[in-house]
């Protein structure tokens, strides 16, 4: 896979920098994540006091977040020796922008791995954007984070009209954010066609590394070029949310079965793999949270025999909200790993 640097792109689309240089790409994250930099031109920028509000505000929010989910995401998984061991890769399937969910589950893992069809997108040096067209793409970048810190997914459709707008766009910038409020240190982002590699460390040190693809996994979809670089990262542990029930068609049984043959560790709501797959003979199952039926627009994908198995698990209250239902009590996970 051949990278192309972002700075070396920020060169190549023509952005004159600076007498002191282009900003690091460090800098520019934290910048779109509403804290503070260390380069000059853009440290400027933070003075405008809509920039001052966008920080506030996004900042007032993700504490907000931090204590209603992560906080207890965070002890769920530190107290769950199966988790908490993870160091290799972390494959994210329809994941979108959400690494916040992959890196709180999987702080430790060397490799996350994530695909959408939302587009990578790009953050250009801000430190030579005007002032007025920062302000309109960080409010898109407001707004394109809302229903994630409100409920704890994205949503498809929002998505495809916020993620196209401005020159701060794509699924790159929410990254950015949630690599630095993750207390990351991002080192370097390079490019390869319809993918991003993000190189960072961890706030313990660690070198860490993820991929975001935008790319098409249902059947016939693709070229299988990307299930082949998966594959060579393998095998890994997986996480899906929110996943729209799609591996309970037919028309993702490649990607299902890519995962069941792939994954030493899924874990999952109710909208990632149907739990027919789970053959009791090759599978250990434990299931945490409620499962309290579907959203009337899934209604379809209803799984009685998931809610029988939960019925006789007598499961306990997970504590985060997980699955459609955003409401904490409503919580519903499946841990599963191969015997």
């Amino acid at each position: 896979m051949k990278l192309i640097p972002l700075l070396t792109l920020l060169t190549c689309a023509s952005v004159t920098l600076s007498a002191h240089g282009a900003p690091t790409v460090d800098d520019l994250a934290k910048f779109v994540a509403g804290l503070p930099v260390k380069d000059a031109a853009l440290a400027e920028k933070e003075k405008d006091s809509q920039w001052t509000n966008y920080s506030a505000e996004l900042n007032k929010k993700w504490a907000k977040m931090d204590d209603r989910q992560l906080t207890h995401v965070r002890a769920w998984a530190r107290g769950n020796s199966e988790i908490s061991h993870v160091s290799g890769t972390v494959y994210y399937m329809f994941s979108g922008p959400d690494f916040l969910y992959a890196r709180t589950f999987f702080p430790n893992a060397s490799t996350y791995i994530l695909c959408g069809t939302e587009p990578v997108g790009s953050v250009p040096d801000i430190s030579k954007m005007p002032q007025n067209y920062i302000n309109a793409d960080l409010e898109n970048v407001r707004h394109s984070l809302d229903s994630m810190l409100t409920t704890h997914y994205f949503i498809t459709k929002d998505m495809r009209v916020d993620l196209t707008r401005g020159t701060i766009a794509g699924t790159l910038p929410l990254l950015f954010v949630f690599l630095e409020k993750s207390g990351c240190t991002v080192n370097n982002v390079s490019f390869s066609g319809p993918s991003v590699q993000i190189d960072f460390h961890s706030p313990s040190g660690k070198s860490q590394t993820l991929y975001y693809f935008k790319t098409d996994i249902s059947n016939g979809g693709g070229d299988g070029s990307f299930l082949a670089f998966c594959k060579r990262h393998g095998p890994g542990v997986s996480i899906l949310k929110s996943a729209s029930y799609l591996m309970h068609t037919e028309s993702f049984s490649t990607i299902r079965n890519f995962l069941l043959a792939n994954s030493t560790l899924i874990v999952q709501d109710d909208s990632g793999i149907p739990f027919r797959a789970f053959d009791q003979r090759r599978w250990n199952v434990k299931l945490y949270g409620i499962y309290d039926g579907v959203l009337p627009l899934f209604h379809e994908y209803f799984q009685p025999d998931l809610a029988n198995a939960y019925q006789k698990s007598k499961a306990g209250d997970l504590g985060f909200a997980f699955g459609y239902a955003w409401q904490v009590p409503k919580g519903v996970l499946i841990e599963a790993a191969p015997k």
